[in-house]
């Protein structure tokens, strides 16, 4: 991609949406930090709704709520709203201690009251958490001074990294029950590091430091983050100097624009991948491990991402803890022709089906859908592409509607196989597609293992026989860009969101 002087014109409509603020051109003096970003915000309360599990959102989430704990850029928890918590000794109980001294963004305490409501507001199937089959598994949610208590109904062993994970927010029980959901949505206010100053849907939302804020001041006092969904525009944004951070852009134009602003391109705990929906030829395992052999991941990494990736082959990183390095689909061209042969298709008579994807949302997303179409196509595949918004992505996924195969983009901050493997391929889970029955079966009974051991291994073989059978197709591991103005120093975070709070001044 070139950028020439018709494209930095060609800004999205966030871009001419928010001109009139007057905002700063460059680094220097920075008092309004900017900040184009790669995805629209659809709703303020973190806790329901689709939105509420949409991995690349939370950041936004994050400046503005507290989790019950606090996870660092490692992706390591540590005392956030909970100083401490645990189980008692034969695991039927949990028990937290809250904070003292948190205020909520209108000045009034945050107490423990105001966590146990939060806990058991997403247990109750009636809210709407997506999540609430992992909250529901606490009842009897109770106060005692600033500690709070929950009966264990069924023991998760991942129930506190979800307290840093999608939905694990404390919202503030007496405002919430005042104005309602509407009007929570209308004026959220939580205990983060940053208060909603002004909300404008598909534009832009601006935020103001809480002064109070119990973790200390952020460094800027104001951020207006613009939802800029087109990676050309926000490349646009951060070279013109319309922004001062964003995200996401083109590896080789973040090469090109690391020398002239910071670049950082880390690591991050997201996997691209392909969900393959048991419908249509998808029934076929002959077509779904044709599909997964005949895709050469290194080269589309190298060619199109620049290297900047990590293959990957199930949908675990080497930084997961049920990673398994042994588990390998490898390229096979010649393997994938002869599987189609043994369903009847060929290059001359092809399969045919449609896969979904992305355009801009990650780097280069939509391009290698094409690469992969084409290598598809080598070997007697006929896809058909279409294209949606990633909101598009988790409304169909959630009413189980995907084409069948579908482009994702899996973030798993906790790095635990059930927050990646369980929650993607477990058939009831609203995050899946794949209902197959001998699958259930065999993730089923890890919800609840005690052992941890015994856990880890078992999602290891989940995760073998997922591959065995080309049940979804794992691509790699992603590398987050970031590029910045010279006058802000940013930290990354393994869990790609990316957080004003942790932004200082250079």
């Amino acid at each position: 991609m070139k950028l020439n002087r018709r494209a930095l014109l060609q800004l999205s409509g966030a871009t001419i949406a928010v001109a009139s603020l007057g905002l700063p051109a460059r680094a220097q003096a920075i008092e309004e930090l900017v900040i184009a970003y790669n995805v629209n915000l659809p709703a303020w309360d973190p806790t329901t709704g689709p939105s509420a599990v949409n991995p690349t959102i939370q950041g936004i989430y994050q400046s503005v709520f507290d989790q019950f704990i606090l996870q660092k850029p490692d992706l390591k928890p540590a005392p956030g709203i909970l100083t401490e918590w645990g189980w008692n000794d034969d695991k039927t109980q949990i028990w937290m201690t809250v904070r003292d001294g948190v205020t909520w963004h209108d000045g009034s305490p945050l107490t423990a009251e105001d966590v146990a409501w939060s806990l058991a507001r997403v247990a109750d199937p009636a809210t709407g958490s997506p999540i609430q089959f992992v909250w529901g598994t606490l009842t009897n949610h109770r106060v005692e001074g600033n500690k709070v208590l929950a009966d264990v109904a069924q023991f998760d062993p991942t129930i506190f990294k979800w307290m840093y994970f999608l939905t694990g927010y404390v919202l503030p029980k007496a405002y919430y029950t005042k104005v309602g959901a509407a009007g929570f949505e209308a004026a959220p206010i939580g205990s983060g590091p940053y208060m909603v100053e002004k909300f404008e849907r598909d534009a832009y939302v601006r935020l103001k430091a809480n002064a109070n804020y119990w973790g200390g001041k952020p460094d800027f006092e104001t951020v207006t983050i613009k939802f800029v969904t087109d990676a050309a525009a926000r490349v646009a944004e951060v070279e013109s100097g319309n922004a001062h951070v964003t995200l996401e852009v083109p590896y080789e134009e973040y090469d090109r624009l690391k020398a002239t602003l910071t670049g950082t391109a880390t690591p991050i705990s997201d996997i691209g991948m392909i969900f393959l929906n048991d419908i249509e030829v998808m029934l076929d395992p002959n077509v779904r491990k044709a599909a997964a052999h005949a895709i050469d991941k290194q080269t589309i990494i190298d060619r199109l991402l620049k290297g900047y990736g990590v293959a990957i082959d199930t949908l675990e990183t080497p930084e997961y803890d049920a990673y398994d390095p042994s588990i390998k689909v490898p390229y096979d061209p010649d393997l994938a022709m002869k599987l189609l042969a043994d369903s009847g298709y060929s290059v001359d008579k092809p399969v045919k089906f449609k896969i979904q994807t992305t355009k801009g949302f990650k780097p280069k997303d939509y391009e290698m859908i094409q690469a992969i179409v084409g290598l598809w196509r080598k070997v007697g595949i006929e896809a058909e592409i279409e294209t949606y918004e990633i909101a598009k992505h988790y409304e169909l996924r959630a009413a189980d509607q995907l084409a069948p195969a579908a482009f994702y983009n899996w973030g798993n901050s906790v790095g635990d196989p059930t927050t990646s493997t369980g929650f993607a391929m477990f058939g009831p889970s609203p995050h899946s597609v794949w209902d197959g029955k001998d699958l259930i079966d065999m993730i089923g009974p890890l919800w609840g293992e005690k052992d941890e051991a015994k856990r880890i291994d078992g999602w290891k073989k989940v995760d073998a026989y997922i591959a065995e059978n080309a049940l979804v197709i794992p691509l790699l591991q992603y590398v987050q860009p970031i590029l910045s103005a010279k006058g802000v120093v940013v930290t990354p975070h393994a869990s790609g969101a990316l957080l004003p709070y942790l932004m200082k001044r250079a």
